[in-house]
């Protein structure tokens, strides 16, 4: 499947379409099966790889900042985070904005994001089937897919903080 043009917006509640990728026939990540891995660095200059969040409930949110839903759905993160931060949740933003470390940085401090930041490179979004924006994996304790969000809709973020719950209330 290739997707042409522009990022189109389908609508500010609903997702952005990532565009000018093309998706050759490579397995998705499937609910149950381990996450793909990914090593990136964070705007702080951390390396992070899925290892680190071994034994924690990890939200991977990847967001553009010039994406409408993905900026409604931070402040929801932002609160997730210190809700459920000393319980074991963590929360990594994954910028697919190419090349443009700085803009990220200054929409970090602008949100006033309290999670690690890194920009994803295009075998991350490969090998995370990214088709929209924003596209939140929950991945387990163990290392395993739990659900994929699409979209930041009110009923999606409720969703997904519901599942990081009952996650972070198993052994």
């Amino acid at each position: 499947m290739k997707v042409t043009g522009i990022l189109g917006v389908v609508s500010a509640a609903a997702f952005v379409i990532v565009s000018g990728f093309t998706s050759p026939s490579f397995a998705l990540p499937k609910k149950g099966e381990p996450a793909p891995p990914l090593k990136v660095v964070s705007t702080s200059g951390q390396p992070i790889s899925l290892a680190n969040y071994k034994g924690y409930v990890l939200v991977v949110d990847f967001f553009a900042t010039w994406c409408p839903p993905c900026r409604d759905a931070i402040p929801h993160l932002v609160t997730l985070n210190r809700k459920y931060g000393k319980q074991g949740l963590q929360i990594l933003g994954l910028s697919l904005d190419e090349g443009d470390e700085k803009g990220v940085k200054d929409f970090i401090l602008s949100k006033r994001i309290n999670y690690p930041v890194a920009l994803a490179s295009g075998d991350i979004q490969t090998d995370y089937g990214l088709r929209s924006l924003p596209t939140v994996y929950v991945i387990d304790k163990k290392g395993n897919v739990a659900e994929k969000f699409m979209g930041g809709s009110d009923e999606t973020l409720r969703k997904m903080e519901d599942l990081v719950k009952k996650l972070l209330a198993e052994k």
